[in-house]
């Protein structure tokens, strides 16, 4: 039964991506010298987890990014609603130290977001924009993006 729930895991569920976090605790079985094979008790582990995942509350999970953007400050107001516009939380802007006239604009962005981001940063300050981006953690996609991703979106 743990190896068909671990590979289901593997394959993923409604979106196709793997499952994480789970506790998996079997209450009742039975062996049967007639019907009972290793293939049944993996088919029968990976249907449990299937039909769990059907009843209860599945979260599908993105990377989320924190950026910093160093950008001129006349394109403060123009980056910042960009960065809203991807479902960014801007948490503040400081002074450039490097430069007087540079603002940084620091945020959380879901990294799915970010695919085109320095072609659009580009076009957005005539390319006087630049930005670093590192991974800070996993949060849950809300449920009307997560209902319209498929497998192969994964």
């Amino acid at each position: 039964m743990e190896k068909g729930i671990r590979t289901q895991m593997e394959r993923g569920l409604s979106a196709g991506s793997t499952v994480v976090d789970i506790r998996v605790t079997l209450v009742d079985g039975k062996a049967h010298s007639v019907d009972s094979s290793d293939a049944a008790f993996q088919a029968a582990g990976a249907l449990a987890l299937r039909e769990a995942a059907a009843a209860g509350a599945v979260s599908l999970l993105e990377p989320v990014d924190d950026v910093a953007v160093s950008v001129p400050d006349e394109f403060v107001g123009a980056v910042m609603g960009d960065l809203s516009g991807r479902r960014g939380r801007v948490l503040g802007t400081e002074p450039d130290e490097a430069t007087d006239e540079r603002t940084v604009i620091r945020a959380e962005v879901p990294a799915s977001e970010l695919l085109r981001y320095a072609v659009d940063l580009r076009s957005i300050t005539s390319g006087t924009a630049s930005f670093t981006r590192t991974f800070i953690r996993y949060e849950p996609m809300p449920q009307h993006l997560a209902t319209s991703r498929g497998p192969a979106d994964s």
